[in-house]
């Protein structure tokens, strides 16, 4: 496979969650090829944790960017989002040692 090709197959999409302004998650960002790779970068510089999964981003893929999620995906997104809370607790804890 030629690196192009694997560029083009890459999928980004980008939520933010605050639970006291909106009840769901929205989707900030989303892009396939090089504009993925540009929110992956970007999540990157800001310190944001990069989650990969395949499924769940094709299913964010159909949301339009700056709608809240639907219900459907609250479940898998509530994992991701423990997963990376629980991640940055642990870190936080390890530098406070």
């Amino acid at each position: 496979m030629r690196s192009s090709d694997s560029t083009a197959r890459k999928l980004a999409c980008a939520l933010r969650y605050d639970g006291e302004a909106a009840p769901a998650p929205r989707v900030t960002a989303k892009g396939w090829g090089r504009i993925a790779e540009k929110i992956m970068d970007r999540a990157r510089q800001e310190g944001i944790p990069l989650h990969h999964d395949a499924v769940l981003a094709r299913l964010l893929s159909a949301v339009d960017v700056s709608d809240e999620i639907p219900e459907e995906l609250y479940r898998p997104v509530a994992e991701v989002l423990a997963a990376v809370y629980r991640a940055a607790a642990n870190s936080t804890e390890q530098l406070d040692s």
